[in-house]
């Protein structure tokens, strides 16, 4: 039964390797998700065998409980709303593999039962759980903007991180310690002191970590979830815990590395410092600067007359008007007239990497005409136009301008200034997630403002378009 057992582990293990494989690319998502799924499966059926089916009645519950929990997830949760989810997912991975530590410390505890590898890894499962638990749920209440939105900060607040991290350490030591360390704490209370510092230390962590950010702090805390169901294997000896925490932890790990690269952040500055907004790049209050405020039939009617070339960049703001069937009809109608169309794709378009390349292939849009940042930004250089929809930071030339020190400096950008025109299809002037005023907005020579929902602005102009 062992070795069956084993077997069934190591098939799942594979599923799940090409499965997440296959969600690198929007046309083998689906499938490789169903692989993944299918992987999983698998592993819980063969748990039951290792458990010999003993309290089938909660466990059967638990899963039918979660199963409905997903099921109405995926179905209710709209595609911009889909950081929060993957947020508060990681969130219930990791605060599951810190308490099933703390359970199996307890047990271990109480039976008097003695084990090195447990007793070593369950403070360190319990921190990574915590600090992924309470991060994700900071990370959450942020990208839903219901608490801690923007940058929160105290003074002296990585000391008070790096004492907690010590603190933190010491108790952990204590309770491999058998108390040794601190005689009127015993491990059990250690462990549970852990958890509680763990999750402070988890808020105190993120919260000081801006919007713009957000998308690499959320890699990473999925980084960190895996290696807490890594090493909450470890304490149950679990071979698909360890190897399926392995492989989530070391994909989000690279995801992260990937991530912090193409935007330019060093992570350790993001996790230490915390990059706030500063004072640089924002209009005062009440400053007023001319733009050109652009109708339907004027864009229209350039884009008739004078364009050949039209790279198109969609934005979160495409999402929330969920303006991409509009937008796929203007790509058809600008080919229909003889204009070759590309869309240029920021790694953070949507707020997660590959969250806007989903949206539109869904919508019909050819995945080949989706181009990454270094494949669209030589492309600038001879369009007609650059139309933006949506879209403020992932543009916004602050960002390259050394005399400003703003959340996105050094962030790499879609060089859209460097087309013949800029047409911005926005609601207002407002600065994006970041809340860096862009300098683009004031060009009036090269860059027509379309104010108007993305959907809306993007059906006046298709109007306009089939009647020029």
């Amino acid at each position: 039964m062992q070795a069956a057992t084993f077997l069934a582990y190591l098939a799942a293990a594979a599923l799940f390797i090409v499965g997440i494989r296959r969600l690198r690319r929007p046309e083998t998502a689906r499938s490789g998700n169903t692989i993944a799924a299918f992987g999983m499966a698998i592993a819980l059926v063969a748990t039951l065998f290792v458990i010999e089916f003993r309290a089938l009645l909660p466990i059967g519950a638990a899963a039918l409980i979660g199963a409905v929990v997903g099921a109405v997830s995926a179905q209710k949760v709209k595609m911009t709303a889909m950081p929060q989810m993957v947020a508060a997912y990681n969130g219930v991975g990791g605060g599951a593999a810190a308490l099933i530590a703390l359970s199996e410390f307890y047990h271990l505890q109480t039976t008097g039962e003695q084990d090195l590898v447990a007793s070593v890894t369950v403070p360190l499962t319990i921190l990574i759980g915590s600090v992924s638990f309470a991060g994700s749920a900071i990370a959450f209440l942020k990208l839903q903007e219901v608490a801690f939105t923007g940058s929160v900060s105290f003074p002296l607040q990585q000391v008070v991180n790096a004492v907690l991290f010590l603190g933190i350490l010491a108790l952990a030591a204590n309770a491999v310690l058998d108390g040794a360390l601190i005689p009127a704490l015993p491990p059990v209370p250690s462990v549970v002191a852990v958890l509680v510092a763990s999750l402070v230390l988890g808020v105190l962590v993120v919260i000081p970590i801006g919007g713009a950010d957000m998308p690499i702090v959320i890699s990473l805390l999925n980084a960190f979830t895996g290696l807490a169901a890594a090493a909450s294997g470890f304490v149950l000896n679990n071979y698909i815990l360890i190897i399926g925490g392995t492989i989530v932890g070391a994909s989000g790990t690279i995801l992260t590395r990937l991530m912090s690269s193409a935007l330019g952040r060093p992570l350790g500055k993001i996790i230490f410092a915390g990059i706030a907004a500063s004072g640089t790049g924002k209009r005062a209050p009440g400053e007023e600067r001319p733009v050109r405020d652009a109708s339907p039939q004027e864009v229209a009617e350039y884009l008739a007359d004078e364009a050949r070339k039209v790279v198109i960049v969609p934005g979160y703001g495409l999402a929330v008007a969920q303006a991409q069937g509009p937008m796929r009809e203007l790509m058809e109608t600008l080919e229909e007239q003889g204009k070759e169309v590309i869309f240029g794709i920021h790694p953070v378009a949507g707020r997660m990497p590959g969250h806007m390349n989903v949206l539109l292939t869904e919508a019909g849009v050819p995945y080949d005409k989706l181009l990454d940042l270094e494949d669209v930004n030589p492309e600038f250089d001879d369009a007609d136009a650059a139309i933006i929809v949506g879209a403020n930071d992932v543009v916004n030339p602050a960002a390259n301008d050394p005399e400003q020190n703003t959340p996105i400096s050094g962030m790499p950008i879609l060089e859209v200034e460097k087309a013949k025109r800029v047409i911005f299809i926005k609601r207002s002037l407002s600065p994006g997630f970041a809340g860096v005023d862009n300098p683009l907005f004031y060009d009036t020579e090269k860059t027509m403002m379309l104010f108007a929902d993305a959907k809306q602005g993007l059906q006046e102009v298709l109007s306009a378009l089939k009647g020029a």
